[in-house]
């Protein structure tokens, strides 16, 4: 009888020992699993995020530094721009008035404004302003030859971003023109950078740029 109770103490002893053991193994079973299950959860959002524009994409609206000289509403915003032919939607933006002034002295405001798909490469009044004053007086004054800068500045055709990373256009003026760059940084003829670019209006899409074009013959 005492053996027999000696044996029932040592079998209650050992399972209260190994009791504990395999509720801890279960217990860290469950735990892993629960890790996994959260780092599932929290790796998921990850891999629904959508990635940014690849550098170099070009923009699908107006783009460029001097974009933000744009008023935000009127006739000279985005919006109005979009609405007046070419010629008129420049005149509503003071850092064309130079442009504007030489367009007028050409004769080329109705020529502008009633042309079909083109694209203006617009000159900024800075970019008149690299001209010595003599030169640009000059030029003012000589509707021949302004007329034949002014519409070296223009393409038969309506311009894409994606067109401009390397092209070669023929001007109204029939000298071609070239472009190149990505994204939002475009050069023509090598010199002439965008400003502000991908700009609609009612017949023409413009690319503002900060020096003024010279045809090569």
């Amino acid at each position: 009888m005492t053996a027999f109770r000696y044996r029932r103490a040592a079998l209650a002893l050992t399972a209260a020992a190994v009791l504990p053991l395999t509720l801890t193994a279960c217990g860290g079973d469950d735990s892993s699993s629960d890790a996994a299950a959260a780092d599932k959860s929290s790796s998921a959002p990850a891999e629904e995020k959508s990635s940014a524009p690849a550098e170099g994409t070009p923009a699908d609206g107006p783009f460029g530094p001097a974009c933000a000289t744009v008023p935000k509403d009127g006739a000279g915003s985005f919006d109005g721009m979009a609405q007046d032919p070419v010629a008129t939607a420049a005149s509503n933006n003071p850092a064309l008035s130079t442009l504007v002034t030489a367009v007028k002295k050409a004769g080329l405001v109705d020529t502008l404004n009633n042309a079909q798909n083109i694209t203006v490469f617009a000159p900024t009044n800075d970019a008149f302003a690299k001209i010595p004053k003599a030169d640009l007086d000059k030029v003012l004054a000589d509707k021949e030859m302004l007329t034949n800068i002014l519409t070296y500045h223009v393409v038969g055709e309506k311009l894409t971003p994606t067109q401009l990373e390397s092209g070669t256009y023929d001007t109204l003026q029939k000298s071609p023109l070239t472009t190149k760059g990505s994204g939002e940084n475009y050069t023509v003829n090598d010199t002439s950078k965008v400003v502000c670019g991908n700009v609609p209006t009612a017949n023409a899409t413009v690319y503002i740029v900060d020096t003024v074009l010279m045809p090569k013959s």
